[in-house]
């Protein structure tokens, strides 16, 4: 049979580690985030460079200043749909980054809790005549926060469903004007 002071520090130390390794691996998550951050960028840095060039001789071949006009029209919307693929892929990076964060956290509380609670129902067990209320509260304590954090949790999740419907309607909103203006443009 454990004492109370014994129970406490193996609870403590187990939380201690339990913490780290959550550190650990939203660490490790972010850096996979930058990674793909960074290789995108990467990626479209070399894809830019290699399009610019071969725009720009295009431009300078131009014989008059209509087929000049007339190439530098149709660039829009090609550009308007790779800035736009772009934005996607960085939202998808941001979305996946943060369902990873998530559910790493999530778990993560969900077996502290787990313990917290199994080591309440322990040392009340042995708890004193008369602590009951205090024992009481304690789990009132923790149940409270428990719903606070699921409540936010709720709500995150749903400013992040709110941004990425926003994205797309956004998306969907400059795809269909760039589709519409570049043959009008293309006409001057």
């Amino acid at each position: 049979m454990f004492t109370a002071p014994e129970q406490f520090s193996a609870a403590t130390k187990a939380n201690f580690d339990a913490q780290l390794a959550l550190i650990t691996t939203l660490t490790g998550k972010a850096f996979e985030g930058v990674e793909k951050f960074v290789e995108l960028n990467l990626n479209a840095v070399k894809s830019s460079l290699e399009e610019s060039a071969a725009t720009t001789k295009q431009l300078l071949a131009a014989k008059d200043p209509q087929e000049f006009f007339n190439l530098t029209a149709a660039q829009a919307q090609p550009t308007a749909e790779k800035v736009l693929a772009y934005n996607r892929h960085l939202a998808n990076i941001a979305s996946s980054a943060q369902a990873e964060f998530t559910h790493a956290a999530e778990t993560q509380i969900a077996e502290t809790n787990r313990k917290v609670l199994a080591l309440i129902d322990e040392v009340s067990k042995n708890a004193p005549a008369g602590s009951e209320q205090f024992v009481s509260f304690f789990k009132t304590s923790i149940d409270n926060a428990n719903a606070s954090y699921d409540h936010l949790t709720k709500t995150t999740k749903q400013a992040v469903e709110a941004l990425e419907a926003n994205l797309n309607n956004a998306v969907s909103t400059i795809s269909q004007t760039t589709t519409k203006a570049a043959p009008k443009a293309s006409k001057k």
